[in-house]
This record gives structure tokens, sequence and C-alpha cells, in this order.
């Protein structure tokens, strides 16, 4: 599928009942051997597209069938060794592409378009965290600028911590 099969746009809070479901099968297909205590994810997701910057990527030929989103909210410190404080930070959250829409340059596209979103909003950096186990997240991440800042373990699994300094600021 080429960028020109489908229309990228801004999730709004009335999108939560589509969006929310899907957020909720890709965690369940990324991680299927964790048990979760619910069915449906918890209601920081529900804030998180309400409070943060949420696209959502649709299929030109069924334009309601979600394809692919991406997020990024306000960097909450939760991981204190992380260098980010006094510094406009953001974390991208929630990039899942429909394994059959993949390799179509769609995630690059929806990242390009929240970076852009980001440095607009004079946002300095982008952090996210992601696993090895994920076929070839370290790599894509890496191919759009993001460098690796840590790797821990968490629960069982490594844990990759990766930032990308927006231009200008402080890079």
């Amino acid at each position: 599928m080429s960028q020109h099969q489908c229309t990228i746009r801004k999730v709004t809070p009335q999108d939560t009942p589509e969006v929310l479901p899907f957020i909720t099968a890709a965690r369940h297909s990324l991680f299927p051997g964790l048990k979760f205590k619910t069915t449906i994810l918890p209601e920081d997701v529900s804030s998180w597209i309400a409070s943060g910057h949420f696209l959502a990527a649709y299929t030109t030929k069924s334009p309601d069938h979600l394809i692919a989103t991406i997020g990024f909210v306000p960097y909450d410190y939760r991981f204190p060794r992380l260098e980010f404080h006094g510094r406009k930070t953001v974390e991208v959250v929630r990039l899942f592409v429909l394994p059959e829409y993949r390799r179509s340059g769609l995630g690059n596209l929806l990242f390009r378009q929240s970076r852009g979103t980001a440095e607009g909003l004079g946002v300095e950096v982008m952090y996210l965290h992601t696993h090895p186990f994920l076929p070839g997240a370290v790599e894509f991440w890496e191919n759009v600028g993001f460098g690796v800042v840590g790797v821990e373990e968490d629960e069982g699994r490594r844990t990759v911590h990766m930032k990308l300094e927006l231009k200008g600021e402080g890079s």
C-alpha cells in the first residue's frame, strides 16, 4: 500500500470509542504473553487521547477502516534516571500499523507528521521506549533519528529507551 492510499486525521475525544479498541487490540497482539487485568486499556489511554496529540490513518477505499495510530503526550518523568528535566519533552506512544500495511512508509509518514506538530509546539525532546522482541522496532526508530539512551530489564523483558533532540533545541 502506498502512502497515498490512506488518509491521516487528528484523533479527537469523540474518536475514543473507535480508537481505544484498536489500541487495545494492538497491545494484545504485541504482548501476547502478558496477562492483562482487563480487556480494555486503563483510563490513562483515554486521557492520553484527550490531552495528547494522536493521529489515526484510514484506508481511502474504506474511510472508516482504521489501520494505524501514533500519539505523543507530555512526558511524565517516570524514569528518573533519564535526563530530560527542565526541557520540554514528550513521549511518543502507540505507534501501531496493522501488519498488512507495514513496510509501506505509513509509520514513517505518521511519525513525520507527529514530529512536525511537536516542533510547532516548541518541544525540545521526543522520548520513547520500545522492546527488541518487537521486529524492526529499534531499527525503525533509529532510522527516523532516535538514539538509544539506555537499556534495562523490566519485568523479564528488555526495554530500550530512546530520544530524539529536535533541531535547534539542544542538539
